[in-house]
Protein backbone atom coordinates (compact mmCIF):
# COMPACT_ATOMS: atom_id res chain seq x y z
CA UNK A 1 0.00 0.00 0.00
CA UNK A 2 2.79 2.44 0.94
CA UNK A 3 4.77 1.55 -2.22
CA UNK A 4 1.73 2.25 -4.39
CA UNK A 5 1.07 5.52 -2.56
CA UNK A 6 4.68 6.58 -3.15
CA UNK A 7 4.32 5.79 -6.88
CA UNK A 8 1.14 7.87 -7.11
CA UNK A 9 2.81 10.75 -5.26
CA UNK A 10 5.86 10.51 -7.53
CA UNK A 11 3.64 10.51 -10.60
CA UNK A 12 1.71 13.53 -9.35
CA UNK A 13 4.98 15.32 -8.60
CA UNK A 14 6.23 14.61 -12.13
CA UNK A 15 2.99 15.85 -13.67
CA UNK A 16 3.15 18.98 -11.48
CA UNK A 17 6.75 19.64 -12.58
CA UNK A 18 5.86 19.21 -16.24
CA UNK A 19 2.79 21.44 -15.87
CA UNK A 20 4.94 24.17 -14.31
CA UNK A 21 7.09 24.26 -17.47
CA UNK A 22 4.22 23.68 -19.89
CA UNK A 23 2.85 26.30 -22.23
CA UNK A 24 -0.66 27.41 -21.26
CA UNK A 25 -3.53 27.69 -23.72
CA UNK A 26 -7.04 29.01 -23.43
CA UNK A 27 -9.53 27.52 -25.87
CA UNK A 28 -9.19 30.49 -28.22
CA UNK A 29 -5.41 30.36 -28.02
CA UNK A 30 -5.44 26.64 -28.76
CA UNK A 31 -7.62 27.21 -31.83
CA UNK A 32 -5.45 30.12 -33.01
CA UNK A 33 -2.32 28.00 -32.59
CA UNK A 34 -3.88 25.18 -34.60
CA UNK A 35 -4.90 27.58 -37.38
CA UNK A 36 -1.25 28.56 -37.73
CA UNK A 37 0.43 25.17 -37.28
CA UNK A 38 -2.00 22.45 -38.38
CA UNK A 39 -0.85 20.70 -41.58
CA UNK A 40 -4.40 20.61 -42.95
CA UNK A 41 -4.59 24.41 -42.88
CA UNK A 42 -1.04 24.81 -44.18
CA UNK A 43 -1.82 22.61 -47.19
CA UNK A 44 -4.97 24.58 -47.98
CA UNK A 45 -2.92 27.79 -47.83
CA UNK A 46 -0.43 26.28 -50.27
CA UNK A 47 -3.38 25.55 -52.57
CA UNK A 48 -4.29 29.24 -52.27
CA UNK A 49 -0.76 30.21 -53.30
CA UNK A 50 -1.05 27.87 -56.28
CA UNK A 51 -4.33 29.55 -57.21
CA UNK A 52 -2.62 32.95 -57.19
CA UNK A 53 0.19 31.57 -59.34
CA UNK A 54 -2.38 30.08 -61.74
CA UNK A 55 -4.00 33.51 -62.13
CA UNK A 56 -0.67 35.05 -63.11
CA UNK A 57 0.00 32.15 -65.47
CA UNK A 58 -3.25 32.80 -67.34
CA UNK A 59 -2.66 36.57 -67.36
CA UNK A 60 0.75 35.95 -68.93
CA UNK A 61 -0.96 34.43 -71.98
CA UNK A 62 -2.29 37.89 -72.86
CA UNK A 63 1.09 39.61 -72.55
CA UNK A 64 3.56 39.96 -75.48
CA UNK A 65 5.46 36.76 -76.15
CA UNK A 66 9.04 37.38 -77.34
CA UNK A 67 11.28 34.59 -78.62
CA UNK A 68 14.71 34.62 -80.20
CA UNK A 69 16.39 31.99 -82.33
CA UNK A 70 19.83 31.36 -83.85
CA UNK A 71 20.62 28.56 -86.27
CA UNK A 72 23.74 27.55 -88.18
CA UNK A 73 23.25 24.83 -90.80
CA UNK A 74 25.80 22.74 -92.71
CA UNK A 75 24.21 21.14 -95.75
CA UNK A 76 26.30 17.99 -96.02
CA UNK A 77 24.52 16.93 -99.22
CA UNK A 78 22.57 19.62 -101.00
CA UNK A 79 19.17 18.66 -102.28
CA UNK A 80 18.92 18.81 -106.07
CA UNK A 81 16.18 20.38 -108.12
CA UNK A 82 15.19 18.96 -111.51
CA UNK A 83 14.81 21.52 -114.31
CA UNK A 84 14.51 21.17 -118.11
CA UNK A 85 17.94 21.01 -119.79
CA UNK A 86 16.78 23.32 -122.62
CA UNK A 87 16.89 26.28 -120.20
CA UNK A 88 20.66 26.12 -120.21
CA UNK A 89 21.25 24.23 -123.52
CA UNK A 90 18.78 24.86 -126.37
CA UNK A 91 20.27 21.89 -128.20
CA UNK A 92 19.35 19.50 -125.46
CA UNK A 93 16.92 16.73 -126.21
CA UNK A 94 13.26 17.28 -125.52
CA UNK A 95 12.36 16.16 -122.01
CA UNK A 96 15.95 15.98 -120.81
CA UNK A 97 16.35 17.15 -117.15
CA UNK A 98 19.27 18.52 -115.25
CA UNK A 99 19.68 17.72 -111.53
CA UNK A 100 20.95 21.10 -110.34
CA UNK A 101 22.13 22.01 -106.89
CA UNK A 102 20.38 25.02 -105.37
CA UNK A 103 21.70 26.51 -102.16
CA UNK A 104 24.98 26.82 -100.35
CA UNK A 105 26.91 24.44 -98.16
CA UNK A 106 26.55 26.61 -95.05
CA UNK A 107 23.78 28.95 -93.93
CA UNK A 108 22.93 31.00 -90.87
CA UNK A 109 19.71 32.42 -89.47
CA UNK A 110 19.05 34.72 -86.46
CA UNK A 111 15.74 36.35 -85.56
CA UNK A 112 13.59 37.85 -82.81
CA UNK A 113 9.85 37.31 -82.97
CA UNK A 114 7.00 38.96 -81.08
CA UNK A 115 3.49 37.58 -80.74
CA UNK A 116 0.60 39.49 -79.18
CA UNK A 117 -2.89 38.16 -78.56
CA UNK A 118 -5.23 40.99 -79.58
CA UNK A 119 -8.61 39.34 -79.02
CA UNK A 120 -9.72 35.94 -77.75
CA UNK A 121 -13.14 35.55 -76.10
CA UNK A 122 -12.11 32.39 -74.25
CA UNK A 123 -9.07 34.16 -72.82
CA UNK A 124 -11.14 37.08 -71.50
CA UNK A 125 -13.55 34.73 -69.77
CA UNK A 126 -10.60 32.74 -68.45
CA UNK A 127 -9.36 35.88 -66.71
CA UNK A 128 -12.72 36.22 -64.97
CA UNK A 129 -12.66 32.56 -63.99
CA UNK A 130 -9.24 32.92 -62.33
CA UNK A 131 -10.55 35.41 -59.77
CA UNK A 132 -13.48 33.09 -58.99
CA UNK A 133 -11.06 30.16 -58.74
CA UNK A 134 -8.98 32.09 -56.22
CA UNK A 135 -12.15 32.88 -54.25
CA UNK A 136 -12.85 29.14 -54.12
CA UNK A 137 -9.33 28.52 -52.78
CA UNK A 138 -9.84 31.19 -50.10
CA UNK A 139 -13.08 29.52 -49.01
CA UNK A 140 -11.34 26.14 -48.91
CA UNK A 141 -8.83 27.62 -46.46
CA UNK A 142 -11.73 28.86 -44.31
CA UNK A 143 -13.33 25.42 -44.43
CA UNK A 144 -10.07 23.82 -43.28
CA UNK A 145 -9.84 26.31 -40.41
CA UNK A 146 -13.40 25.51 -39.31
CA UNK A 147 -12.70 21.77 -39.32
CA UNK A 148 -9.54 22.29 -37.28
CA UNK A 149 -11.38 24.57 -34.83
CA UNK A 150 -14.07 21.91 -34.34
CA UNK A 151 -11.53 19.15 -33.66
CA UNK A 152 -9.51 21.30 -31.23
CA UNK A 153 -12.63 22.44 -29.35
CA UNK A 154 -13.87 18.88 -28.86
CA UNK A 155 -10.44 17.70 -27.69
CA UNK A 156 -10.16 20.68 -25.32
CA UNK A 157 -13.58 19.98 -23.79
CA UNK A 158 -12.58 16.34 -23.28
CA UNK A 159 -9.63 17.47 -21.15
CA UNK A 160 -11.83 19.78 -19.06
CA UNK A 161 -14.31 17.01 -18.33
CA UNK A 162 -11.57 14.54 -17.37
CA UNK A 163 -9.93 17.16 -15.18
CA UNK A 164 -13.19 17.71 -13.30
CA UNK A 165 -13.70 13.97 -13.01
CA UNK A 166 -10.19 13.49 -11.60
CA UNK A 167 -10.87 16.18 -8.99
CA UNK A 168 -14.05 14.51 -7.79
CA UNK A 169 -12.43 11.06 -7.76
CA UNK A 170 -9.61 12.45 -5.62
CA UNK A 171 -12.18 13.87 -3.19
CA UNK A 172 -13.99 10.52 -3.13
CA UNK A 173 -10.72 8.75 -2.37
CA UNK A 174 -9.78 11.22 0.35
CA UNK A 175 -13.22 10.88 1.96
CA UNK A 176 -13.05 7.08 1.79
CA UNK A 177 -9.50 7.00 3.18
CA UNK A 178 -10.67 9.10 6.15
CA UNK A 179 -13.57 6.74 6.73
CA UNK A 180 -11.20 3.77 6.38
CA UNK A 181 -8.89 5.16 9.08
CA UNK A 182 -11.82 5.78 11.40
CA UNK A 183 -13.14 2.27 10.82
CA UNK A 184 -9.72 0.75 11.55
CA UNK A 185 -9.68 2.58 14.87
CA UNK A 186 -13.18 1.35 15.65
CA UNK A 187 -12.08 -2.17 14.77
CA UNK A 188 -9.14 -1.94 17.14
CA UNK A 189 -11.55 -0.85 19.86
CA UNK A 190 -13.86 -3.75 19.06
CA UNK A 191 -16.81 -1.66 17.84
CA UNK A 192 -16.79 -2.98 14.24
CA UNK A 193 -15.79 -6.22 12.62
CA UNK A 194 -12.67 -6.71 10.48
CA UNK A 195 -14.82 -7.43 7.45
CA UNK A 196 -16.09 -3.83 7.61
CA UNK A 197 -12.50 -2.63 7.28
CA UNK A 198 -11.85 -5.03 4.42
CA UNK A 199 -14.91 -3.88 2.49
CA UNK A 200 -13.82 -0.25 2.73
CA UNK A 201 -10.28 -1.25 1.76
CA UNK A 202 -11.55 -2.95 -1.39
CA UNK A 203 -13.65 0.09 -2.24
CA UNK A 204 -10.64 2.40 -1.77
CA UNK A 205 -8.44 0.18 -3.95
CA UNK A 206 -11.08 0.25 -6.69
CA UNK A 207 -11.18 4.04 -6.50
CA UNK A 208 -7.39 4.27 -6.75
CA UNK A 209 -7.45 2.02 -9.82
CA UNK A 210 -10.15 4.14 -11.42
CA UNK A 211 -8.19 7.32 -10.64
CA UNK A 212 -5.09 5.77 -12.25
CA UNK A 213 -7.14 4.90 -15.35
CA UNK A 214 -8.55 8.42 -15.63
CA UNK A 215 -5.02 9.85 -15.21
CA UNK A 216 -3.82 7.75 -18.15
CA UNK A 217 -6.91 8.75 -20.12
CA UNK A 218 -6.09 12.39 -19.41
CA UNK A 219 -2.58 11.88 -20.81
CA UNK A 220 -4.15 10.48 -23.97
CA UNK A 221 -6.58 13.43 -24.09
CA UNK A 222 -3.65 15.85 -23.97
CA UNK A 223 -1.93 13.95 -26.76
CA UNK A 224 -5.10 14.19 -28.85
CA UNK A 225 -5.32 17.94 -28.24
CA UNK A 226 -1.68 18.43 -29.22
CA UNK A 227 -2.24 16.36 -32.36
CA UNK A 228 -5.28 18.43 -33.34
CA UNK A 229 -3.34 21.64 -32.67
CA UNK A 230 -0.24 20.57 -34.59
CA UNK A 231 1.70 20.97 -31.33
CA UNK A 232 4.81 18.81 -30.64
CA UNK A 233 3.60 15.63 -28.91
CA UNK A 234 6.67 15.43 -26.68
CA UNK A 235 6.24 18.99 -25.35
CA UNK A 236 4.11 19.54 -22.18
CA UNK A 237 0.98 21.63 -22.39
CA UNK A 238 -1.76 22.78 -20.02
CA UNK A 239 -5.20 24.31 -20.40
CA UNK A 240 -6.38 27.45 -18.61
CA UNK A 241 -10.14 27.22 -19.14
CA UNK A 242 -12.54 25.64 -16.66
CA UNK A 243 -15.96 24.10 -17.01
CA UNK A 244 -17.40 26.79 -14.76
CA UNK A 245 -16.68 29.40 -17.47
CA UNK A 246 -18.78 27.52 -20.00
CA UNK A 247 -22.36 28.64 -19.46
CA UNK A 248 -24.08 25.54 -20.78
CA UNK A 249 -27.24 26.15 -18.80
CA UNK A 250 -27.81 29.49 -20.56
CA UNK A 251 -26.70 28.34 -24.01
CA UNK A 252 -29.26 29.27 -26.66
CA UNK A 253 -30.50 26.09 -28.34
CA UNK A 254 -33.19 27.83 -30.38
CA UNK A 255 -32.50 27.49 -34.12
CA UNK A 256 -35.75 29.08 -35.23
CA UNK A 257 -34.32 32.62 -35.23
CA UNK A 258 -32.65 34.55 -37.99
CA UNK A 259 -30.24 32.43 -40.01
CA UNK A 260 -28.47 32.86 -43.34
CA UNK A 261 -27.37 29.86 -45.36
CA UNK A 262 -24.37 31.95 -46.42
CA UNK A 263 -23.08 31.53 -42.86
CA UNK A 264 -22.26 27.96 -43.79
CA UNK A 265 -19.02 27.67 -45.75
CA UNK A 266 -20.42 24.71 -47.70
CA UNK A 267 -23.17 26.94 -49.13
CA UNK A 268 -20.70 29.69 -49.96
CA UNK A 269 -18.43 27.20 -51.73
CA UNK A 270 -21.39 25.92 -53.76
CA UNK A 271 -22.12 29.49 -54.90
CA UNK A 272 -18.54 29.84 -56.10
CA UNK A 273 -18.73 26.50 -57.89
CA UNK A 274 -21.85 27.74 -59.67
CA UNK A 275 -19.98 30.86 -60.85
CA UNK A 276 -17.14 28.69 -62.16
CA UNK A 277 -19.57 26.42 -64.01
CA UNK A 278 -21.27 29.43 -65.63
CA UNK A 279 -17.94 30.86 -66.77
CA UNK A 280 -16.86 27.48 -68.13
CA UNK A 281 -19.99 27.30 -70.29
CA UNK A 282 -19.49 30.88 -71.54
CA UNK A 283 -15.85 30.13 -72.31
CA UNK A 284 -16.77 27.16 -74.49
CA UNK A 285 -19.34 29.24 -76.39
CA UNK A 286 -16.76 32.03 -76.80
CA UNK A 287 -14.68 29.53 -78.75
CA UNK A 288 -16.96 30.21 -81.76
CA UNK A 289 -15.70 33.83 -81.89
CA UNK A 290 -12.78 34.82 -84.17
CA UNK A 291 -9.32 35.07 -82.66
CA UNK A 292 -7.03 37.98 -83.57
CA UNK A 293 -3.26 37.63 -83.23
CA UNK A 294 -0.43 40.05 -84.10
CA UNK A 295 2.99 38.65 -85.04
CA UNK A 296 6.18 40.59 -85.78
CA UNK A 297 9.56 39.19 -86.79
CA UNK A 298 12.96 40.70 -87.45
CA UNK A 299 16.08 38.74 -88.31
CA UNK A 300 19.26 38.19 -90.32
CA UNK A 301 20.39 35.41 -92.61
CA UNK A 302 23.51 34.54 -94.56
CA UNK A 303 24.87 31.75 -96.75
CA UNK A 304 28.33 30.63 -97.92
CA UNK A 305 30.07 27.55 -99.25
CA UNK A 306 32.91 28.00 -96.75
CA UNK A 307 31.91 27.96 -93.11
CA UNK A 308 34.34 30.75 -92.26
CA UNK A 309 32.59 33.06 -94.72
CA UNK A 310 29.54 33.08 -92.44
CA UNK A 311 31.61 35.16 -90.05
CA UNK A 312 33.56 37.34 -92.45
CA UNK A 313 30.84 38.14 -94.97
CA UNK A 314 27.79 40.34 -94.21
CA UNK A 315 24.40 39.06 -93.11
CA UNK A 316 21.20 40.43 -94.59
CA UNK A 317 18.26 41.54 -92.52
CA UNK A 318 14.57 40.75 -92.99
CA UNK A 319 11.38 41.81 -91.23
CA UNK A 320 7.69 40.98 -91.32
CA UNK A 321 4.51 41.99 -89.53
CA UNK A 322 1.47 39.72 -89.65
CA UNK A 323 -2.06 40.25 -88.42
CA UNK A 324 -3.91 36.94 -88.39
CA UNK A 325 -7.64 36.55 -87.94
CA UNK A 326 -8.42 32.95 -87.05
CA UNK A 327 -12.04 32.11 -87.76
CA UNK A 328 -13.43 28.79 -86.49
CA UNK A 329 -15.62 27.25 -89.17
CA UNK A 330 -16.14 23.59 -88.33
CA UNK A 331 -14.62 21.52 -85.52
CA UNK A 332 -16.60 18.31 -85.92
CA UNK A 333 -19.12 19.52 -83.27
CA UNK A 334 -16.41 19.30 -80.58
CA UNK A 335 -17.38 22.57 -78.88
CA UNK A 336 -21.05 21.70 -79.15
CA UNK A 337 -20.67 18.56 -77.06
CA UNK A 338 -18.31 20.26 -74.63
CA UNK A 339 -21.02 22.89 -74.12
CA UNK A 340 -23.60 20.16 -73.47
CA UNK A 341 -21.39 18.62 -70.78
CA UNK A 342 -20.69 22.03 -69.21
CA UNK A 343 -24.41 22.90 -69.18
CA UNK A 344 -25.20 19.59 -67.48
CA UNK A 345 -22.54 20.25 -64.83
CA UNK A 346 -24.04 23.69 -64.22
CA UNK A 347 -27.49 22.15 -63.83
CA UNK A 348 -26.11 19.64 -61.29
CA UNK A 349 -24.59 22.45 -59.23
CA UNK A 350 -27.84 24.42 -59.24
CA UNK A 351 -29.84 21.37 -58.26
CA UNK A 352 -27.50 20.85 -55.31
CA UNK A 353 -28.79 24.02 -53.62
CA UNK A 354 -32.04 22.39 -52.55
CA UNK A 355 -30.26 19.31 -51.22
CA UNK A 356 -27.71 21.37 -49.31
CA UNK A 357 -30.39 23.62 -47.78
CA UNK A 358 -32.38 20.59 -46.64
CA UNK A 359 -29.23 19.04 -45.22
CA UNK A 360 -28.36 22.23 -43.31
CA UNK A 361 -31.94 22.52 -41.98
CA UNK A 362 -31.80 18.90 -40.81
CA UNK A 363 -28.40 19.44 -39.16
CA UNK A 364 -29.64 22.52 -37.31
CA UNK A 365 -32.79 20.74 -36.16
CA UNK A 366 -30.88 17.64 -35.02
CA UNK A 367 -28.25 19.76 -33.26
CA UNK A 368 -30.90 21.77 -31.44
CA UNK A 369 -32.83 18.71 -30.27
CA UNK A 370 -29.63 16.89 -29.26
CA UNK A 371 -28.51 19.94 -27.30
CA UNK A 372 -31.84 20.27 -25.48
CA UNK A 373 -31.82 16.56 -24.61
CA UNK A 374 -28.20 16.75 -23.47
CA UNK A 375 -28.88 19.73 -21.21
CA UNK A 376 -31.92 18.04 -19.72
CA UNK A 377 -29.96 14.84 -19.14
CA UNK A 378 -27.09 16.83 -17.59
CA UNK A 379 -29.47 18.59 -15.19
CA UNK A 380 -31.05 15.30 -14.18
CA UNK A 381 -27.69 13.61 -13.65
CA UNK A 382 -26.45 16.60 -11.63
CA UNK A 383 -29.53 16.34 -9.42
CA UNK A 384 -28.91 12.60 -9.02
CA UNK A 385 -25.27 13.29 -8.11
CA UNK A 386 -26.28 15.86 -5.49
CA UNK A 387 -28.79 13.41 -4.06
CA UNK A 388 -26.20 10.62 -3.97
CA UNK A 389 -23.77 12.92 -2.14
CA UNK A 390 -26.42 13.79 0.43
CA UNK A 391 -27.32 10.12 0.95
CA UNK A 392 -23.62 9.32 1.38
CA UNK A 393 -23.23 12.11 3.96
CA UNK A 394 -26.22 10.89 5.97
CA UNK A 395 -25.10 7.25 5.91
CA UNK A 396 -21.61 8.21 7.08
CA UNK A 397 -23.04 10.22 9.98
CA UNK A 398 -25.30 7.32 10.93
CA UNK A 399 -22.38 4.90 10.69
CA UNK A 400 -20.15 7.10 12.84
CA UNK A 401 -22.94 7.36 15.42
CA UNK A 402 -23.36 3.58 15.46
CA UNK A 403 -26.89 3.53 14.04
CA UNK A 404 -25.92 2.65 10.47
CA UNK A 405 -24.20 -0.27 8.78
CA UNK A 406 -21.00 -0.54 6.82
CA UNK A 407 -22.91 -1.91 3.84
CA UNK A 408 -25.05 1.22 3.71
CA UNK A 409 -21.89 3.33 3.46
CA UNK A 410 -20.47 1.14 0.69
CA UNK A 411 -23.75 1.25 -1.24
CA UNK A 412 -23.84 5.03 -0.91
CA UNK A 413 -20.27 5.31 -2.20
CA UNK A 414 -21.12 3.04 -5.14
CA UNK A 415 -24.12 5.25 -5.92
CA UNK A 416 -21.87 8.32 -5.93
CA UNK A 417 -19.42 6.61 -8.27
CA UNK A 418 -22.21 5.62 -10.67
CA UNK A 419 -23.85 9.06 -10.49
CA UNK A 420 -20.54 10.76 -11.20
CA UNK A 421 -19.90 8.56 -14.25
CA UNK A 422 -23.39 9.31 -15.58
CA UNK A 423 -23.00 13.02 -14.90
CA UNK A 424 -19.66 13.35 -16.68
CA UNK A 425 -20.96 11.40 -19.65
CA UNK A 426 -23.96 13.75 -19.83
CA UNK A 427 -21.69 16.79 -19.38
CA UNK A 428 -19.37 15.75 -22.20
CA UNK A 429 -22.34 15.01 -24.47
CA UNK A 430 -23.72 18.48 -23.72
CA UNK A 431 -20.40 20.12 -24.59
CA UNK A 432 -20.14 18.20 -27.87
CA UNK A 433 -23.77 19.06 -28.64
CA UNK A 434 -22.90 22.73 -28.07
CA UNK A 435 -20.12 22.45 -30.65
CA UNK A 436 -22.51 20.80 -33.11
CA UNK A 437 -25.09 23.60 -32.68
CA UNK A 438 -22.46 26.26 -33.35
CA UNK A 439 -21.19 24.28 -36.33
CA UNK A 440 -24.71 23.90 -37.74
CA UNK A 441 -25.33 27.65 -37.40
CA UNK A 442 -21.96 28.52 -38.93
CA UNK A 443 -20.76 30.34 -35.80
CA UNK A 444 -18.19 27.87 -34.44
CA UNK A 445 -15.28 29.67 -36.11
CA UNK A 446 -15.48 32.92 -38.08
CA UNK A 447 -12.35 33.81 -40.01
Amino acid sequence: MMIRLRKICAGLFLLTSLAANAQSFSLKQAVDYAITHQVQVKNSQIDLQNASAKINEIKAMGLPQVNGSLALTNNIVLQRAFIPAKIFNPAAAEGELIAAKFGVDNSGFASVGLSQLVFDGSYLLGLKATSVYKDLAVKSVTQSKQQVAENVTKAYYGILVNEKRMGLLSLNLARLDTLLKETRELNKQGFVEKIDVQRLDVQANNLRTELDNVNRLQELSYSLLKFQMGYPIEEPIKVTESLEKIELATFNTNTAGEFSYANRIEYSILQTQENLAELDLKSIKAGYLPRLVLNANYGYNAGANAFGDLVSKPWFDNAAVTVALQIPIFDGFSKKYKAVQSANNLQKVRQSYGLLKSSIDLQRSQASITMKNALESMREQKANLDLANEISRVTRVKYQQGVGSNLEVLNAESSIKESQANYFTALYNALIAKVEVEKANGTLYID
